[in-house]
């Protein structure tokens, strides 16, 4: 089985071998088409010289010329990608209720902090208000008026333990006296007894209601809380805009009950949007931030857009051999949608004194591009040439030339390495001595018959 390597090689020698026998056919018929004729014409042309200056024999083909210009090429990648929303938000409520009002449409336009859905606030007004009573109990048995004083006074100034030193004290003087009375014999063993004991008690009690207040300070803090959080909730009754953007999905109605984190609608960024695309590993070298993009969409085909690289990811996909790219899209006049599909070019760099050719100067067979440089003694070579970018008319030379030659641009057909060209005005060839001169319309090889 032939490979296609081959097959291509093959294909290659046949369309040489094709072009040769139809030169070979072209030079016979320049020559009358008659072999006795085109052999005396050889032994005319004298004795020694060699067949190979049979095609300098033929008359001069005229052609216009061309010279190889200098141009400034602007380098550009290829992209094609969808834009998308930099920012997406599915915003949930953060408190239960009755879905009192929905502020916004499908596509409406909002910004940071707009209200958009409004809830029945009636349980959680009940609620802040029972979180406001049992924070003003705290702060009663804490001696806190709420207005003079915001924060517990010491713990020897609250009621419950002023309470409990002034038993203590009172149970230690107590135990004092009696202690003095038992000494002379005055109070039996039992009342001595009896006092001592009252005494650990009110000791332990004064401990008791030092325990107290640090349990109520720490109610105090969680009340505190629980009132910020009732407050929060009753303002969560009107659901706001996180981000500034569009409506894109609306998912409740007026009259629904809806519990904490249930998504009530979506919105979207709109400016700048987000190209995404992809950009083959060679070109890797190249990208950066900041190059410019222009690009077009479906839906505007007459519109040009631009943008700017943002990010660039840092790894190939080993399957595509690509690496994603972002572009930034100012959509300020809101023309473009995230879901587009965009063509266009990323500009990577500007070169200059770059060397081009008219395209009418090339000649491409089998995939080759070739150019036919005019020598000095007016003869034709043909030069293989490696093309780049376009410009217009012209082609970018990236090798094969060296940018002073001067190049053949009409008749291309007509041309083969060693023939003989003529650049000024063209002229009709006279007929050779002793050949009669063919009529007007005379097919070639019936002496001019019709």
């Amino acid at each position: 089985m032939i490979a296609p390597a081959d097959k291509f090689i093959l294909r290659v020698l046949y369309l040489s071998t094709s072009m040769l026998l139809a030169l070979a056919l072209l030079s016979c018929a320049g020559s009358g088409g008659n072999p006795a004729d085109s052999a005396a014409a050889g032994a005319g042309r004298g004795k020694g010289r060699p067949e190979k200056g049979q095609a300098a024999s033929r008359p001069a083909v005229h052609v216009e010329t061309a010279g190889i210009q200098r141009i400034s090429v602007q380098r550009q990648v290829e992209l094609a990608g969808t834009l998308v929303s930099p920012g997406q938000a599915r915003v949930s409520s953060e408190a239960p209720g009755v879905v009192r009002e929905v502020l916004v449409e499908l596509g409406q336009e909002v910004q940071v902090g707009q209200p958009i859905v409004r809830l029945d606030p009636r349980e959680l007004q009940i609620a802040l208000e029972r979180a406001e009573s049992l924070l003003r109990q705290t702060e009663a048995q804490l001696g806190i008026d709420g207005v003079r004083y915001k924060e517990p006074p010491p713990d020897e100034q609250i009621a419950i333990v002023r309470t409990a030193i002034a038993n203590r004290d009172d149970a230690r003087a107590q135990l004092q006296r009696t202690t003095q009375l038992m000494q002379k014999g005055l109070v039996p063993q039992a009342d001595f007894d009896t006092v001592q004991t009252r005494v650990k008690v009110t000791e332990a009690a004064y401990q008791a209601a030092l325990e107290t207040v640090q349990s109520l300070k720490a109610t105090l803090q969680e009340r505190r809380a629980a009132l910020e959080l009732a407050r929060k909730k009753l303002n969560d009754a009107v659901i706001r805009a996180p981000v500034a953007g569009s409506i894109a999905e609306r998912l409740i109605q007026p009259g629904e009950f809806i519990r904490e984190n249930t998504p009530v609608v979506t919105i979207v960024q709109m400016n700048p949007l987000k190209l995404r695309t992809a950009v083959q590993e060679r070109y890797a070298e190249v990208m950066r931030p900041g190059l410019p993009a222009e690009f077009r969409v479906e839906s505007l085909p007459d519109a040009r857009f631009q943008g700017k690289v943002a990010y660039i990811s840092p790894a190939v996909d080993q399957a595509t051999r690509t690496f994603a790219v972002e572009i930034l899209v100012d959509n300020r006049e809101r023309r473009l949608k995230p879901g587009f599909f965009a063509k266009g070019v990323i500009y990577t760099r500007l070169d200059t004194d770059v060397l081009a050719v008219p395209e009418r100067a090339i000649s491409t067979l089998a995939g080759v591009s070739t150019v036919y440089v005019i020598d000095g003694n007016n003869t034709v070579r043909q030069q293989v040439v490696a093309l780049g970018a376009r410009q217009g008319d012209l082609v970018e030379v990236t090798s094969g030339l060296q940018g002073t030659e001067l190049l053949a641009a009409s008749n291309l057909n007509q041309l083969a390495t060693g023939m003989k060209v003529e650049t000024g005005a063209a002229t009709e060839a006279a007929p050779p001595e002793g050949r009669p001169e063919r009529k007007p319309g005379a097919r070639r090889g019936d002496g001019g018959k019709r």
